[in-house]
């Protein structure tokens, strides 16, 4: 089984292609329990890159955000 990848992926609410950022296994336990807070509140966040960037996200901007592992071959939205 391959290494995982862990990735924040944004899909905005002006549609287009979703963003994704690669994310360090801390950083994707952090989002995994916050995530879905800072879409509802479309709050401002910080958010550390595996390449050790800074990126702020403005989540009111975003319509769906989730965790996925760039690995998976295949999308389908509830399973894994």
């Amino acid at each position: 089984m391959a290494d995982q990848k862990p990735a924040l992926v944004l899909h905005l609410a002006t549609g287009g292609e979703p963003l994704l950022f690669a994310l360090t296994a801390e950083e994707t336990e952090r989002l995994t329990k916050d995530l879905s807070h800072f879409v509802r509140t479309g709050s401002v966040q910080t958010i550390q890159t595996r390449d050790d960037s800074e990126v702020a996200i403005n989540f009111s901007h975003v319509a769906a955000a989730y965790i996925d592992d760039l690995n998976r071959k295949t999308r389908v939205f509830g399973l894994h």
